[in-house]
């Protein structure tokens, strides 16, 4: 298994990059997701960002925005921030209506379409956040969705009530694909990652080369994420 163990940046909204650099060393993972609702907003704020991680010897594996296609903003600043994060992937979301309730999906395809060629100007890759409400709530209509726009690719993470069969399916389906990892009940209660174990050594395994990324933590504590991080660890170990 070679696959990239890291962190969410949204993780923890309330600290600062050096805060989150140092927390992601402590624990003994390798790469970051940042968010660019907080902790890089813009270009200064990402190449600050970029130079912290260089000299911590950790990887930027995404920036991850808020960009949602088809909803007539800007992805122009957030690939420039992006480029000057140094991240090779920038994931937006797909729409803001999930696949059923969508009444224009072509133009919601077109745009990603769209924002997937600049980036590949860039030499960044566009990903899909895989999510309720938007055009990657189900399995059926991301494969659908990545058919459509062959240049973006897919993130992917535990629906609310998924079985271990279920994300063992998306995930052979998907790969090759990035994971944010946690422990959720069917009711959206945190767990500690290890309670999930059975769910989650069969994906782990099943992903091959990738990220997994730590999110979600219980009570955003820092605790309770380096006990996760063990866990992630001793699972890709």
């Amino acid at each position: 298994m070679t696959l990239v163990p890291g962190l969410v940046s949204v993780t923890f909204r309330q600290l600062s990059v050096p805060e989150i650099v140092s927390l992601v060393v402590g624990a003994g993972l390798r790469a970051v997701e940042w968010g660019g609702d907080v902790h890089v907003p813009d270009e200064v704020a990402a190449r600050e960002t970029a130079a912290r991680c260089a000299d911590a010897g950790i990887e930027v594996s995404a920036y991850g925005s808020y960009y949602r296609a088809g909803a007539g903003g800007s992805f122009d600043d957030v690939l420039r921030t992006a480029v000057a994060l140094g991240a090779p992937r920038v994931r937006i979301w797909a729409g803001q209506r999930g696949s059923a309730a969508e009444t224009d999906r072509a133009a919601v395809v077109a745009d990603i379409a769209r924002v997937a060629a600049l980036a590949a100007s860039e030499g960044v890759t566009v990903c899909l956040e895989y999510h309720a409400n938007t055009l990657t709530d189900t399995l059926e209509s991301t494969v659908e969705l990545l058919a459509e726009v062959p240049a973006a690719r897919p993130y992917w993470q535990p629906p609310i009530g998924s079985s271990a069969a279920d994300a063992l399916t998306a995930v052979e389906t998907l790969r090759p694909v990035t994971a944010h990892v946690f422990s959720w009940t069917d009711t959206g209660d945190r767990l500690p990652l290890a309670a999930r174990e059975s769910m989650w050594l069969p994906v782990l395994s099943a992903m091959g080369d990738g990220h997994a990324l730590l999110e979600f933590v219980r009570d955003d504590d820092p605790a309770a994420f380096a006990e996760d991080a063990a866990t992630l660890l001793r699972w890709l170990g």
